[in-house]
């Protein structure tokens, strides 16, 4: 069952019934059917089609992050600057889709050959709800101008966003047989991924649901990017201003009420700015994010995205005070709703379950690092590594650092970026595959050796 319930207030608005199977074997069969047609239309009419998408994104802004905020409890004005990354995104593959689809002479031993950038078919997309239309568009976008066709399945709490995405690609001249949205149940994903039709998937999601795809996708021998779970760490080795500080990584951290899987999760901070920097940081988190209505642009900390994802993060607090982490402000569920006050967190050592867990809502864990090469070793102990990020006031020392993390995305004196000219993608239980930038269109791309 899809439903829309409102995480302020636990209302149920809307339900809709799953796809039955026929309906999916049909919505397979349109895609299988229309990749033909739609990987023959010149690569200047995609593009221009998806330039088109991204004129209607930017017209229905306000639309859009109303849907989200009913939907999934997003701050209104944190929707629309999503939907501002998915105009950037379709505006990027757009203009620069042509270039990277050209092909690539190739000088060899003996003679010449070409490097041809050819689609695979058709594709299953799997979506998460914590950022319901930027995470279609950094898997839509290349796709649908390299000339693949796409299935949709998004999270069963997002019809809305769903259709409304839809209609706007068939409202930009996207074939309906070159995009279906359906609203398939997580049981139908496994035949789905057995379908000969489908050619390849990608999943945003939990660690369960990648490892899950990831067994059904191996077992068919499909092509698969995954963009799983992170517990992102940001190390502080110093600061000419740290009430700075502590306002950009608080604010990297709370955004999507923390429902982020490139957000800090862990800060490490080096011992001659450990005290302050919690200090400052516990007052920040308790003074300046209280809950409020999400449609509110003046809230600083909206509802989780459902009653059971707050249930789940105050959990795992409890656990984690339990096992003897110290609570500096937060913790406790309030109500109506899937509320949970801004938390943080310290003295987890490793032992406890928040030492490796991610923990997906608005709490932070701050450790302390005698050194700068603890700070490395706290870092890189963790299963995930999707992104990083390291504050300081030296760019090499910075950048020395960063080369030392285990992550697939290291920013400096900034956190949990997204843009669409750069990679996005991780390593270790954070998954597989790039979205975003070049790389993002070469991961269902035939690359056709042609010896000349």
């Amino acid at each position: 069952m899809y439903s829309v319930t409102d995480p302020a207030t636990g209302e149920l608005v809307e339900e809709i019934e799953n796809a039955s199977d026929e309906q999916v074997r049909a919505a397979i069969g349109r895609v299988h059917a229309g990749f033909s047609a739609w990987r023959r239309r010149p690569v200047a009419e995609r593009a221009a089609i998806v330039a088109r998408a991204a004129e209607l994104f930017a017209e229905r802004a306000d639309e859009l992050a109303a849907i989200m905020t009913l939907e999934m409890g997003k701050r209104i004005n944190e929707g629309r600057g999503e939907v501002g990354i998915v105009v950037d995104i379709f505006k990027y593959y757009a203009e620069q889709g042509p270039a990277l689809l050209a092909d690539e002479p190739l000088p060899i031993k003996g003679g010449q050959a070409v490097i041809t950038k050819e689609p695979i078919g058709a594709l299953l997309g799997v979506m998460p709800w914590n950022f319901p239309v930027y995470q279609v568009a950094r898997f839509v976008a290349p796709n649908l101008v390299l000339g693949n066709t796409i299935l949709l399945k998004h999270a069963s709490i997002c019809p809305r966003a769903s259709v409304a995405i839809e209609q706007i690609l068939y409202d930009a001249g996207v074939p309906d047989d070159a995009y279906v949205n359906v609203f398939a149940s997580s049981r139908q994903v496994p035949w789905i991924l057995a379908d000969p039709r489908i050619v390849g998937v990608s999943l945003t999601g939990s660690e369960a649901a990648g490892i899950s795809v990831a067994a059904e996708a191996g077992k068919n021998l499909k092509k698969t990017v995954l963009e799983l779970g992170g517990s992102d760490p940001l190390i502080v080795l110093d600061t000419d201003d740290l009430d700075e500080t502590v306002k950009a990584t608080a604010t990297a951290r709370m955004r999507n009420c923390g429902q982020s899987c490139n957000a800090p999760k862990r800060m490490i901070v080096l011992a001659d700015l450990y005290d302050e920097f919690v200090d400052k940081l516990t007052k920040r988190v308790s003074e300046y994010y209280v809950a409020g209505d999400p449609s509110d642009p003046k809230t600083t900390l909206p509802p989780l995205a459902s009653v059971a994802a707050a249930d789940e993060v105050a959990e795992q607090v409890a656990t984690a005070i339990e096992q003897g982490a110290t609570l500096r402000t937060g913790g406790h569920r309030t109500g109506p709703g899937a509320y949970l006050e801004a938390t943080v967190l310290t003295d987890v050592t490793p032992d406890m379950d928040a030492y490796r867990d991610e923990i997906f809502g608005p709490v932070v864990l701050v450790f302390k690092a005698e050194t700068e090469e603890e700070a490395i070793a706290i870092a890189n102990d963790s299963p995930f590594g999707l992104g990083a990020s390291v504050w300081g006031t030296d760019r090499e020392r910075n950048t020395r650092v960063a080369r030392q993390l285990e992550a697939g995305m290291v920013y400096l004196n900034s956190a949990g970026g997204s843009q669409a000219d750069l990679p996005f993608g991780g390593i270790k239980r954070s998954g597989m595959g790039r979205e975003l930038g070049p790389a993002g269109i070469e991961e269902f791309m035939n690359k056709k050796s042609i010896r000349l």
